[in-house]
């Protein structure tokens, strides 16, 4: 199938387009507002603030060495963030925004191997560090041979004499340094890198375009237009949103939720170092929390142990789940416990489309409405293409690949020309994910492609068979991970394997009882191809990245076998021959 978006179509992006002009074009005109505030701090900053802060932010990293700023030349230089969250990393990314020098965003919970790989592909010309993490940063800086005098704190303290970025941007207030003006920038300037492990193989850094942020944030504001328009405005519609920004920022996700797209409409954004539940939970109260944003294992979790029953969620009226897919059944929870009044915001995105393809319409818009499982119809702007896997055009509802092309698909892997060829097609971007469109233009998602087991001919999802089985009213387990394993009639078939995160009902009822009462609720509900023939493993803890996916290729389950091994997560012998 081929589809278009069936919003009103964009402008077209501006040959000047450095994203800060869009975000900050009406500083002058716009009432002040309370924009940020520490979560842990309580150090708060109004949008005001915020602006003077990122142009001498600006001027620090930008203005010659001989005048004592750090003399950044625009795409010459990189600047890596290796940090938690912080308000300071919300002030550097804009004010790298301002002078046209991209920014790399490297995860806060690297392991040394990780870290080394990633800055290794980056090659930052300067690097600014959390003062919890610099012990890490130095450690990878001497390995990949960066002088000590290009790294810097971003925020936090640290027994190392390092100048951090408020050092800087102080000394330009003292000195009284010139403020360096806001830089050009074309559609295809780089602001940014952030990693993705695309559709095979290792992370890879994507390059994000000014044009890219630029579309994205039309895209999403024709969207809310146009959802909004015939609604009577309501007091919390008419009110600031107050939005929980405890996401890591270094995830494509964070960064727009809560760094780039915080402007277009006055919202208060409460930031937290890293996702903690219980601080995560005072939060809301404390704040008075409208928008909670979260990723469905997180959210999976909460609702398994009883956290979020126990919490007083009584502000909050909009809830975001994203970075992964949902499950149905899970949404019904979350709807009920939040006590939501519209439907809870789903779709779905990539780091190669700049984050978001589809949203869910709400009831009744093009006088459509959505069925369960869908994440929704092309957001503005936005086209697509549903491919077979012989590479023919599929029919509606067919499975298949889904291609995306637009202005929020980006540059390409940096310095990989080879990955870029093989995931870029003419404008195409392969996402690797299959999904079926219904004839109403609805996509449902089916499956990572990549991650799809091949079983007597047959596509088997782990997808699918991990949803059934969380689904289960006995909440016998707190997560679950299916993965292909050894086992199968060929040397390259892979068979269904689960393992398992016991809840306390589950540890109560016991491993085998749990077992035997999850392997026939997959018997029960699946065919036999789908079966867990590889067994079950118990295991203390699923690996994961920190926006909630699996940290497995879901063809290789002897790769999180050794993984929990090695980490001392396997406590219970596996019942490989169980099925």
């Amino acid at each position: 199938m081929y589809l278009k978006s069936l919003y009103p179509p964009l402008p077209p992006t501006p040959s000047e387009c450095n994203y800060h002009n869009l975000c900050f074009n009406s500083q002058t005109t716009q009432a002040d507002y309370t924009l940020h505030v520490d979560g842990v701090t309580g150090q708060s900053r109004t949008k005001s603030e915020f602006y003077e802060r990122i142009r001498d932010g600006a001027t620090a990293l930008g203005a010659p060495t001989t005048e004592g700023g750090l003399g950044l030349n625009g795409q010459d230089d990189v600047v890596a963030i290796f940090s938690v969250n912080c308000l300071d990393y919300i002030a550097l990314v804009h004010s790298l925004l301002i002078i046209t020098t991209p920014f790399a965003l490297i995860s806060a919970y690297s392991t040394h191997h990780e870290l080394v790989h990633s800055i290794g592909i980056v090659k930052p010309t300067v690097l600014f560090v959390h003062g919890s993490l610099l012990t890490a940063a130095l450690r990878a800086a001497k390995e990949l041979h960066i002088p000590e005098s290009r790294i810097f704190l971003l925020e936090g303290t640290s027994p190392y004499p390092k100048l951090s970025f408020n050092d800087l941007v102080n000394s330009v207030q003292k000195r009284a340094i010139p403020r360096v003006a806001v830089r050009p920038a074309t559609k295809d300037t780089l602001a940014y890198l952030v990693f993705s492990s695309g559709t095979t193989g290792l992370p890879k850094a994507l390059m994000v375009s000014h044009g890219n942020l630029w579309f994205t944030i039309i895209s999403a504001t024709v969207h809310v237009q146009e959802e909004m328009k015939g609604l009577p405005i309501t007091k919390s519609r008419a009110s600031q949103m107050v939005v929980l920004a405890a996401l890591p920022f270094h995830h494509s996700y964070g960064l727009h939720m809560f760094c780039l797209r915080g402007f277009a409409f006055p919202s208060t954004f409460v930031v937290l170092p890293r996702w903690d539940d219980d601080l995560v939970l005072r939060s809301i109260p404390k704040f008075g929390i409208t928008l909670f944003a979260s990723v469905p294992s997180v959210v999976h979790r909460l609702v398994t142990n009883g956290k979020l029953e126990r919490a007083n969620l009584k502000t909050v009226d909009t809830v975001l789940c994203g970075a992964a897919h949902l499950p149905e059944e899970l949404v019904q929870k979350i709807s009920e416990i939040f006590r939501l009044q519209q439907p809870l915001n789903r779709g779905y995105g990539l780091s190669e489309c700049t984050l978001t393809v589809c949203l869910r319409p709400r009831p009744g818009l093009f006088g459509m409405y959505p069925g369960r499982n869908t994440v929704g119809i092309l957001t503005p702007g936005v086209e697509a293409k549903i491919l077979r896997d012989d590479g023919r055009i599929a029919t509606v509802n067919e499975p298949g690949e889904l291609w995306v092309r637009g202005g929020n698909v980006v540059l390409g892997y940096y310095r990989n020309d080879r990955a870029t060829k093989e995931a870029f097609v003419d404008g195409w971007v392969r996402t690797g994910d299959k999904f079926r469109v219904d004839e109403d233009g609805f996509f449902y998602f089916v499956d990572r492609v990549k991650d799809t087991l091949k079983i007597s001919g047959v596509q088997v999802s782990p997808t699918e068979i991990e949803d059934l089985m969380r689904g289960h009213n006995a909440n016998l387990i707190s997560d679950v991970c299916v993965a292909g394993v050894s086992g199968g009639r060929t040397s390259d078939e892979k068979i269904p394997r689960a393992w398992i995160v016991l809840s306390e009902e589950g540890k109560k009822f016991g491993v085998d009882n749990t077992v035997s009462v999850l392997g026939q609720w997959v018997k029960h509900n699946l065919s036999s191809y789908k079966w867990l023939r590889g067994g079950f493993e118990i295991v203390n803890e699923i690996p994961k990245s920190p926006t909630g996916k699996p940290h497995v290729p879901r063809k290789d389950g002897e790769s999180l076998l050794k993984r929990t091994l090695a980490a001392g997560e396997l406590i219970i012998v596996t019942l490989r021959h169980y099925l």
